[in-house]
C-alpha cells in the first residue's frame, strides 16, 4: 500500500553548506566537472538555494514516528557524491526543513541531484540501509524551470509514496520605479533606478531629482514607488510596492532614515502570515536650492563684457561693399547687428557699463605685425570703451587703419579673458562673472589650442559666446558649444561645465519683421534671447563665492554649492540615496500555479 504523498519545498534565502565533507566533495565534483568538461567559472554560473519539506512520510516502524533528514546529492562521472544534508526534525511525519541547499546552477550542464529520507537514530548521524525511507532523482533544470516538481518517493525500485519541489530560490535582480500620481489619477514615472544584479539587500546609488519633477512642488502628492526583479525578456517580476510623499520623503534629512515596507497586495490577501516582501530604506535626502540667474544679479554679481571681432581676410576689403566689414551709411554690418544685439543685453548688468574690446587675425600699425588680441581703441593699457555705443564706435574708427590678414586664432582671447577671470577669483569681493562675445566669420585655424584654452576657462566664471558671421562653414563649431559630447583638450581633459555657446547669425538675420518684434517686445535682444538664456544656465553652473549672493540665499558653504550647481534649474532638487533590505527568512515563493507571479515572502 502506497504511503502518503511526500512534498519537498525548495525556498531560499542566505546560506552554507553544513558540513566540511560537504563542502569538500561539492569542491571535488566542480573541479572533476571542470577537467573533463571545461566549464569551471563559466559565465552561466548561477546559484539557486533549495529547502525541503516533506508530507506524510511512513515510517518502517508503525509504532513510533521517524526522526527524518534529507540528504542531497549530485552525480558526477556516474557516481553520486553527497553535497549537503538538513537538519533532523524529531519524531515529525510532515517536517519543514530550515537548512537551505546552496547549488551552482549551470545551464548548459545536466545537473542530476538525488534527494534522499532517511531516518537518523538520536544515538548517531550515520546511514543504515534500514533507515532509508525514499527518494526521488531530478535534475536541477527541471526545478528551475517548473518551480514545482513533483514526484514519487521511491524504495528498492518501488513507489514509498509522492514527493514535489515546490520553489527554488535565487538571488533577484532589484530596480525601484518612483512615480508622482496626477490629478487625474493618472501616472508619470520620475526616476528608475539602475539595476543591482543578484542582490537580495540592494543600496541604489544616489540620484537627483527636480521637486517639480517629483510632485510639482505638492509636498503631500502622492508618489508610488515599485519594486520589480529585473528580466532580460523585459518582462519583469513584480516584488511590491509602497506609496509615500514628498513630505515623508523630507523626514530623512540630518542623518535621519525613513522606510516603508513593501507590499504585494495579492499575497497580503491570500496569506494570513504575510507581512512584506521587503523594507525599503531612505538612507538620506537633501534639498537643494538652485539658485536662479535672478538670484545673482540681485545678490550683486557683475557681469563682464568682452568682445572679440575677426578682422582677418576672409571677410574682404572693407572698402568693397560685399566685405562682411563694409560699413553701409544707413545699414548696419552683420558685425554690427550681433554685437548690439548680445550688448545691449549684457550691459545692463555692468554697473560702469565700460566694454574691453578686442581684434584679431589682422596687422596692425605702427609696425604692422599680426595680432590676435590688440585692442580696436588702440589703448592696450586700457582697452575699455564706454558702452555699446562705444565698442560701435572704436570698431568703425579703427578699420581704415587695419590690414586684415590670419589665421583665424580665437585660443590668444579666451587666454586673455581667462587671465582676468582667474585674477578675479583671488580677489576678497570675487563677485564679477565674465562673458566673451566672439564674433568670425569662418572656421578657426588653432582649435587645439582653442579646446585647451576653453577647458581651462571652464574652470573659472567666465562663458563664452561665439557668433558666426557670413556663410562659411561652421561644422567644426559644433565641437566647439558641447552639444554633440563632452568637449576635451587635445590630452584629453573635459570640460568641468559646458561655458561655450555658438550660433550662426544666418539663422536669425532673415526673420520677418513680425517675428522680430515680437521677440524684441520679449526680450531685449531679440533672436538671441536663446543663447543669453544659455549663458544664464552657465552662470548657474559656476559655484558662485559669498559675495555673489544675499545672505538668506546662500548655502553654508561654498563647496556644498559647488557640488549642488550640477543641475541648472530654478526648482529644489532633491538627493536621494535608498535601498531594499529584506529579513533573513526573505523567500521567492510560489504555490506552483500556472501562470503565478513569483513574490517575496518575508517570514520571521
Amino acid at each position: 500500500m502506497d504511503t502518503p504523498a511526500e512534498e519537498w519545498h525548495g525556498i531560499g534565502t542566505s546560506g552554507t553548506f553544513g558540513t566540511e565533507q560537504g563542502m569538500k566533495k561539492m569542491s571535488n565534483i566542480y573541479e572533476s566537472a571542470a577537467n573533463t568538461l571545461g566549464i569551471f567559472n563559466s559565465p552561466c554560473l548561477t546559484k539557486v538555494e533549495l529547502r525541503v519539506a516533506c508530507k506524510g512520510i511512513s515510517d518502517r516502524d508503525a509504532l513510533s514516528k521517524p526522526d527524518p533528514c534529507v540528504i542531497l546529492k549530485m552525480q558526477s562521472h556516474g557516481q553520486w557524491f553527497e553535497v549537503d544534508r538538513t537538519e533532523v526534525i524529531r519524531t515529525c511525519i510532515n517536517p519543514v526543513f530550515s537548512k537551505l541547499f546552496t547549488v551552482d546552477f549551470y545551464f548548459e550542464e545536466v545537473q542530476r541531484l538525488r534527494f534522499e529520507v532517511h531516518d537518523i537514530s538520536s544515538n548517531h548521524n550515520g546511514l543504515k540501509e534500514a533507515d532509508f525511507l525514499g527518494g526521488m532523482e531530478c535534475t536541477l533544470g527541471q526545478i528551475v524551470s517548473q518551480r514545482k516538481l513533483s514526484k514519487s518517493l521511491l524504495k528498492h525500485g518501488n513507489t514509498a509514496g509522492k514527493s514535489s519541489i515546490t520553489d527554488f530560490f535565487s538571488k533577484s535582480d532589484p530596480f525601484l520605479e518612483i512615480f508622482r500620481v496626477n490629478d487625474d489619477a493618472t501616472q508619470q514615472l520620475v526616476h528608475r533606478t539602475e539595476v543591482v544584479m543578484n542582490n537580495l539587500n540592494p543600496a541604489w546609488k544616489t540620484f537627483k531629482v527636480s521637486v517639480n519633477s517629483l510632485c510639482s512642488g505638492d509636498q503631500d502628492r502622492r508618489l508610488k514607488c515599485i519594486v520589480w526583479d529585473w528580466d532580460s525578456n523585459g518582462k519583469h517580476d513584480f516584488i511590491g510596492e509602497f506609496s509615500s510623499t514628498f513630505k515623508e520623503m523630507r523626514g530623512a534629512m540630518e542623518g535621519r532614515q525613513v522606510q516603508w515596507e513593501c507590499i504585494n497586495p495579492k499575497y497580503k490577501a491570500k496569506k494570513k502570515n504575510y507581512k512584506n516582501s521587503g523594507i525599503v530604506i531612505l538612507n538620506q535626502c537633501k534639498i537643494h536650492k538652485m539658485h536662479s540667474f535672478l538670484d545673482y544679479i540681485m545678490g550683486g554679481c557683475q557681469i563682464q563684457f568682452t568682445v572679440a571681432i575677426d578682422f582677418t581676410a576672409s571677410n574682404g576689403d572693407p572698402r568693397n561693399s560685399c566685405s562682411l566689414h563694409y560699413i553701409h551709411p544707413y545699414q548696419p554690418n552683420e558685425y554690427l547687428k550681433a554685437l548690439v544685439a548680445v550688448g545691449e543685453i549684457c550691459q545692463d548688468y555692468d554697473s560702469d557699463k565700460m566694454f574691453p574690446a578686442f581684434g584679431f587675425g589682422a596687422r596692425i600699425p605702427p609696425e604692422y605685425k599680426v595680432s590676435h588680441d590688440f585692442a580696436i581703441n588702440f589703448n592696450e593699457d586700457n582697452p575699455e570703451c564706454a558702452g555699446i555705443q562705444g565698442v560701435v564706435e572704436a570698431y568703425q574708427s579703427c578699420l581704415p587703419k587695419l590690414q586684415l590678414y590670419g589665421p583665424t586664432n580665437i585660443a590668444p582671447i579666451i587666454q586673455k579673458v581667462a587671465k582676468s577671470a582667474s585674477e578675479e577669483t583671488n580677489t576678497k569681493e570675487a563677485s564679477q562673472y565674465f562673458i566673451l562675445l566672439i564674433l568670425t566669420d569662418g572656421v578657426i585655424t588653432d582649435m587645439a589650442d582653442t579646446r585647451e584654452a576653453i577647458v581651462h576657462a571652464s574652470h573659472l566664471p567666465m562663458s563664452v559666446i561665439i557668433v558666426g558671421v557670413g556663410n562659411a562653414d561652421f561644422s567644426d563649431m559644433q565641437m566647439l558649444d558641447g552639444d554633440d559630447g563632452i568637449l576635451r583638450s587635445p590630452k584629453g581633459e573635459p570640460v568641468l561645465r559646458d561655458i561655450v555657446q555658438f550660433v550662426p547669425f544666418r539663422n536669425f538675420k532673415h526673420a520677418d519683421d513680425m517675428a522680430l518684434n515680437l521677440s524684441l517686445q520679449c526680450s531685449p535682444g531679440g533672436y538671441f534671447f536663446i543663447e543669453v538664456w544659455c549663458l544664464s544656465s552657465q552662470m548657474q553652473d559656476y559655484p558662485p563665492t559669498a559675495s555673489w549672493l544675499p545672505s538668506n540665499l546662500f548655502p553654508n558653504s561654498v563647496q556644498e554649492h559647488r557640488q549642488e550647481c550640477d543641475i541648472t534649474e530654478s526648482f529644489p532638487l532633491l538627493s536621494a540615496s535608498c535601498s531594499l533590505l529584506r529579513p533573513v527568512w526573505c523567500r521567492r515563493h510560489s504555490v506552483g500555479k500556472k501562470g503565478t507571479e513569483p513574490a517575496l515572502n518575508c517570514q520571521i
